[in-house]
């Protein structure tokens, strides 16, 4: 076996994955840049392994990961810190499991030794002129679970993009290379509804010029992306970038000239788009891929003015608890840095959070509660939610009391429920709620 300081082997995938060995624990890079390739190779493996864990966060595949097999039950456990799509359906069907953390914390658990790691799958560039590799679109948790591994495993993938930061490793640190040409995940977006394009504007009026911003992926952070063309001064700093960002940075609008942390360069730890945003990132030195235990550490966030996080809901209760994590018990993704976000948001000198989502569900059901659903996740608690964005209107809790708070929710409801989340709100609430228009 060959050992980190020797000089760069290359392999198959089905050579490299004989380094892995039953116990062992694994980490998986993610974001759209899953190791598909070594992936399929373990799972050739399944019948003879056991009792392999494999660690993995945010990771986007391009299909269902091949480990999702009833027949490999017992050769390996997939452990997420971020449920995606590659993995949502084993998680929720009990084969699967989820270790609740912010993203931005899940280092810390790599270079404690609170989570031991034997190997790393990593996807990475072509090495440069001196012999290093990228991580590309995925710094997030890779620099803490490489340098924690004791053994590392690439792919030498052409399609991955070279990018700067912490997201570099040289070759000789490397026990294994597998030469691959394997497209990345990518992130479509459809074009924004009416109904959507309305919520990105209120969005994008709430937003100054000169903000630096941490935005979402979706449909409603794109259509907020999509209405800032006529802002100025704009910066980055962000756990995930995104193909809305691209136009916006060619063009002037996101400049980063006024942030304090790393001014001129656009600061994230992962990219999730498609392939125009993998290319405009390729030794593109004004963008900066950071380990995610810096990127979303709220103190450094908040050094920056006039923060604005921009996340998204699954549901919000007239309190102002926002689940986002689950539809009740079901899994759907994680806490991520909205957390983080949050509340570095409520640190920075004019900062703010903004929770954006549409009034209903796609199936018409309401998603502003009296209660949140039974098991759904707390993500941001009601002690920090600071503006809400629907449809119907943008509407500001910071410093309101309950009953002033479920007013405004009900404010922004779809019209068609709001009578009865007001006379929940009462049965929740009791008289003073119902004397509250008259207290002011």
């Amino acid at each position: 076996m060959p050992t980190r300081h020797d000089a760069p082997k290359y392999m198959t995938a089905d050579e490299a994955v004989k380094l892995v060995k039953s116990g062992d624990h694994v980490f998986v890079q993610g974001s759209c840049s899953l190791p598909e390739a070594l992936i399929a190779a373990l799972a050739r493996r399944g019948n003879e392994l056991r009792g392999v864990i494999l660690y993995n966060a945010l990771a986007l595949g391009r299909r269902v990961s091949p480990l999702c097999n009833p027949r490999y039950k017992d050769s390996f456990l997939i452990d997420s810190f971020f449920v995606s799509n590659a993995v949502r359906g084993w998680v929720n069907d009990g084969f699967a499991t989820t270790t609740p953390r912010f993203l931005g914390q899940v280092p810390q658990l790599f270079r404690d030794g609170t989570i031991r790691l034997d190997v790393a799958f990593i996807n990475c560039s072509l090495p440069d002129e001196n012999g290093y590799v990228s991580y590309g679109i995925s710094a997030d948790v890779t620099p803490a679970a490489v340098e924690c591994a004791r053994i590392i495993v690439a792919q030498i993938n052409p399609l991955i993009p070279f990018s700067y930061g912490d997201a570099l490793i040289h070759v000789s640190k490397l026990d294994a290379m597998v030469e691959v040409h394997d497209p990345l995940a990518e992130v479509k977006i459809d074009p924004p509804t009416e109904k959507v394009e309305r919520i990105g504007q209120l969005v994008a009026d709430l937003i100054p010029d000169g903000a630096t911003l941490q935005i979402g992926v979706g449909d409603i952070p794109n259509s907020v992306l999509g209405a800032l063309a006529g802002h100025r001064h704009l910066g980055v700093h962000t756990e995930a970038l995104t193909d809305g960002m691209v136009p916006l940075i060619e063009s002037g609008v996101i400049d980063n000239s006024l942030k304090k942390v790393e001014p001129g360069r656009s600061v994230a730890t992962l990219a999730l788009g498609t392939r125009r945003l993998y290319d405009f990132m390729d030794r593109n030195e004004s963008l900066l891929m950071k380990d995610v235990e810096w990127v979303n550490d709220p103190f450094i966030i908040s050094r920056n003015d006039n923060v604005t996080a921009i996340n998204s809901c699954i549901e919000i209760d007239l309190t102002g608890q926002i689940c986002a994590d689950s539809i009740g018990t079901r899994i759907y993704s994680g806490v991520g840095g909205q957390h983080d976000f949050v509340y570095g948001a409520s640190r920075s000198r004019n900062g703010q959070a903004i929770h954006a989502m549409l009034s209903t569900t796609s199936s018409g059901k309401n998603k502003i509660k009296p209660v949140l659903s039974s098991g759904a996740g707390v993500v941001t608690t009601r002690f920090q939610t600071h503006w809400v964005v629907t449809e119907y209107g943008a509407v500001n809790l910071r410093g309101r009391n309950l009953h002033e708070r479920a007013r405004l929710l009900i404010s922004i409801a779809a019209p068609e429920f709001r009578e009865q989340l007001d006379r929940e709100a009462f049965e929740r609430l009791g008289y003073a709620y119902l004397r509250s228009n008259h207290w002011h």
